[in-house]
């Protein structure tokens, strides 16, 4: 894929993992828009990721909840009214409620799914006319507790199992439109997630902008090519 002036889509842009990977693919001179449930959110990030930008490219930032279809429809429908298009969609957008089953409410439960899992798909399924016009790319940020499951992470593990799951399925459905679906399944990432306070004890860990540049390098494999799914871990973690 030459990647000048394509059209990307991250959901949950605005900090982490998303705005690390809109952060490298704005790099490579492509045109970025950002979700945030939060309008003032997407708005500040954008403007920070406009400001450190030195290519032609623009950043802009959208509301949209990805636990609601119409708003993912919305999202898409004012990505191609200021762009044109859409190449890449990064379904990025999750959280995560961490507590042993007796614990664990049906509301956390709920959320966990509606966001990590349902978003993924309300995401592809807002986006994929325009993927099959461009021929784009859609992946999916699931993670290693989508193969690998722990104690108290019954709705992480099970929505993160879905999405890889999910991902892989999708691969095989679209990609005789000559869309390239893949899923990235990182392992400790620096970000705020889950309460994390990033600082220099996490320099260990993998970065956003390690993913922003695995990201990256997907768009630039041979379209022949298709790494459908990749896991990335950090090198060396602390000893236990």
């Amino acid at each position: 894929m030459n990647l000048k002036n394509k059209v990307a889509l991250v959901t949950g842009g605005s900090k982490g993992i998303g705005f690390g990977v809109a952060q490298s693919l704005l790099n490579q001179g492509i045109h970025v828009a950002i979700t945030s449930r939060s309008r003032a959110a997407a708005s500040e990030a954008a403007d920070l990721l406009n400001a450190k930008n030195n290519t032609e490219a623009k950043a802009i930032g959208l509301q949209s909840d990805v636990r609601d279809l119409e708003s993912q429809k919305n999202a898409v429908n004012q990505v191609l009214k200021s762009f044109g298009s859409l190449d890449v969609v990064v379904a990025n957008a999750g959280i995560g409620h961490f507590a042993s089953i007796e614990d664990l409410t049906s509301e956390q439960w709920q959320e966990t799914i509606d966001t990590n899992l349902t978003g993924a798909f309300y995401t592809i399924k807002a986006s994929v006319d325009a993927l099959k016009a461009s021929k784009g790319y859609y992946i999916t940020i699931s993670s290693l507790a989508g193969t690998n499951f722990f104690a108290n992470g019954s709705a992480y593990n099970a929505s993160k199992f879905g999405v890889t799951g999910f991902t892989q399925a999708v691969m095989l459905d679209l990609r005789k439109y000559g869309i390239k679906v893949s899923t990235i399944m990182p392992g400790s990432v620096s970000t705020h997630f889950n309460g994390n306070e990033p600082s220099d004890s996490d320099a260990w860990k993998i970065q956003s902008e390690d993913i922003g540049e695995l990201v990256v390098d997907l768009l630039k494999m041979h379209p022949r090519t298709l790494p459908s799914k990749i896991e990335v871990r950090p090198t060396t973690p602390p000893s236990k």
